[in-house]
């Protein structure tokens, strides 16, 4: 797996891996594969799959976004750490902070970091809606990352209010990406962004064609967004 990885890396998006952090990968699909015996992480169990539309999926994110030194990035409903882990892992000199709403994932997440001697990693145990009013937390963000969270129209309200200006969000999507872009129009606008681009992933024996949905941060999100917990999703901006 070590060696396939790190080939795929480099071809796919220019991201060149040393053995230390290839072992960090192999070790991470490792304690996955362990806790998730007892804990439901992920769907995506066998090596292969979980290198490819965990690991190789994750570090598309690089393609979108330059991982320049000290950038501080955000993994909204974070899950198992994907997509923020993996960047770690292979940009160490950035700040990620992974935000997810289960006690066990964090759980989880916190011995992934100790186990790989991460240091630019820390957890957050908090709803989106929670983290987008803590003062430490909103328009703190260069980068704000979401992966299968919530249709887009929704998702932004969770995200912008984390970014700050001159920073982006991005939303990682499969097929309908256009249409959600459309739909998610008035609330980017109202939030303070503005839709940048698509994305194009292809991962290797994936048919299904991902996407980068990018939206700057232009302007400050009001102070009443994000609504309270589970509105955004039951009554999304549009």
């Amino acid at each position: 797996m070590s060696s396939t990885l790190a080939k795929q890396a480099a071809d796919r998006f220019g991201i060149a891996l040393t053995p230390q952090q290839v072992g960090q990968f192999d070790q991470y699909a490792a304690i996955l594969a362990e806790w998730n015996a007892h804990t439901n992480l992920t769907a995506i169990t066998d090596a292969e799959s979980v290198q490819v539309r965990h690991f190789l999926d994750s570090l598309s994110i690089a393609q979108a976004v330059p991982m320049t030194t000290g950038l501080r990035l955000i993994d909204v409903g974070t899950g198992a750490g994907f997509p923020g882990l993996p960047l770690l892992i292979a940009f160490p000199h950035i700040q990620v902070t992974l935000l997810e709403a289960t006690g066990k994932k964090i759980a989880f997440l916190d011995h992934v970091i100790a186990e790989l001697g991460l240091t630019g990693a820390s957890t957050l145990h908090a709803r989106a809606e929670e983290a987008g009013h803590m003062p430490d937390q909103r328009a703190t963000y260069d980068v704000v990352l979401a992966r299968a969270v919530a249709r887009l129209p929704a998702l932004v309200e969770y995200l912008l209010p984390l970014a700050k200006i001159g920073g982006c969000c991005v939303a990682m999507k499969g097929s309908t990406a256009a249409e959600e872009v459309r739909d998610a129009a008035r609330a980017i606008d109202l939030l303070g962004g503005r839709f940048n681009r698509i994305g194009v992933v292809e991962l290797p024996g994936v048919e299904d064609t991902h996407h980068l949905v990018i939206v700057d941060k232009v302007a400050h999100s009001p102070r009443t967004y994000p609504r309270n917990p589970g509105t955004p999703t039951r009554k999304p901006i549009i």
